[in-house]
């Protein structure tokens, strides 16, 4: 069994790594660049010109290997769908920046195809012992003048799909930083479903978490700094969109979600509170995120990058050795530990910025 998602890492991890060549070459034909001077930003941190249009090879690197390793299952079709629909609407905005609304009202889209596809989430574990049901609740829509209902289950996959497909790409700034963590965070909930691996069904999820990896991987070495393609956009989205349908098809492991990705998360919850105290939009770009302040603070990429992988890694152990009692211990103090720094760096931090010329 180990063997087999070995060969399945390795797989995904040789068609992302061998597809990226083409997709820069194609990205500076058809002018898919990150210009800092054309098309300044205010979450840039690097600067001269730099192709875009990564999600493409980490969407063959997930996808692709399935056709020839692995029997279809009749989600991955939903799935896939919704991961070609952020691919394209990310080439879209690596040709030219989009409206944040438009964005994200395609994540919204996708999610609403996964969750009609028929993934949602039933129950989620109790920490403190038992499950707790969502699939016996129902929303009535007579009020809408629609003969039907919706689960419970459905409204929360959607809204938790939309919330990790939009967020973490957030923590994507600095070379190496996205790929790093979400690979990390997709080792994570693969080697946790196997131990449901008795389930048919969950073989296959398992394999998809795997595929997932090794395709982040794959991109790793030509976007840690210094980076010759970003992921844009679409690989930004897909990898929120991924971990968020991983951790609800492997058992709904969402306290391990959470506690993989609790830097981003807490980071994302942070922004999106002080943008709406200050009346400004919540979808709309800043450099006000973490490892911006870590910039700021004298943090070369390669450092930040390697903190936010650290913590990935150290959450994900706790993850895999933890009780549901331990982990959400685990998870509170790994968010209050971030949220204070956030918070000193924001409000409290008065000495002057220091410029890091070396990437550590």
């Amino acid at each position: 069994m180990f063997i087999t998602f070995s060969f399945l890492i390795s797989i995904s991890f040789l068609v992302t790594f061998l597809f990226v060549p083409p997709t820069i070459k194609l990205a500076l034909k058809h002018k898919l660049l990150d210009d800092s001077k054309k098309r300044p930003h205010p979450a840039h941190t690097h600067s001269g010109i730099i192709p875009r249009a990564g999600g493409v090879p980490l969407l063959l690197g997930i996808f692709l290997p399935i056709l020839f390793f692995l029997k279809i299952h009749p989600q991955i079709y939903g799935i896939f769908l919704g991961g070609l629909m952020l691919i394209l609407s990310g080439l879209w905005d690596d040709r030219r920046d989009r409206s944040p609304y438009l964005r994200f009202l395609i994540n919204c889209l996708t999610a609403f195809v996964v969750v009609y596809s028929g993934i949602n989430i039933p129950y989620v574990t109790n920490p403190f012992g038992g499950v707790i049901r969502f699939d016996t609740i129902f929303l009535d829509l007579s009020f809408l003048n629609i003969n039907g209902s919706l689960h419970l289950s459905q409204i929360l996959a959607f809204i938790w799909i939309v919330w990790t497909t939009n967020i973490i790409g957030w923590s994507g700034g600095v070379d190496g930083q996205l790929p790093g963590f979400v690979s990390i965070s997709a080792v994570i909930i693969g080697l946790l479903s196997l131990r449901f691996i008795a389930d048919p069904n969950q073989y296959y999820v398992t394999a998809l978490a795997f595929l997932t990896a090794g395709s982040y991987m794959g991109f790793l070495p030509w976007n840690y700094y210094p980076q010759k393609i970003m992921p844009g956009y679409g690989g930004k989205t897909l990898a929120g969109y991924m971990l968020g349908v991983l951790s609800i098809l492997s058992y709904s492991k969402f306290g391990t979600a959470l506690l993989v990705l609790a830097v981003p998360m807490t980071d994302a919850a942070f922004i999106l509170i002080t943008r709406i105290i200050k009346g400004a939009s919540p979808v709309k770009a800043s450099s006000e995120h973490l490892h911006h302040h870590l910039l700021k603070l004298g943090w070369g990429k390669r450092r930040i990058a390697l903190f936010y992988w650290a913590i990935s890694f150290i959450a994900g152990v706790a993850a895999l050795s933890f009780n549901p009692k331990q982990k959400v211990f685990t998870f509170l103090l790994i968010v209050v530990a971030i949220a204070m720094l956030i918070v000193w760096l924001n409000f409290f931090k008065k000495l002057p910025e220091k410029k890091n010329s070396s990437p550590f």
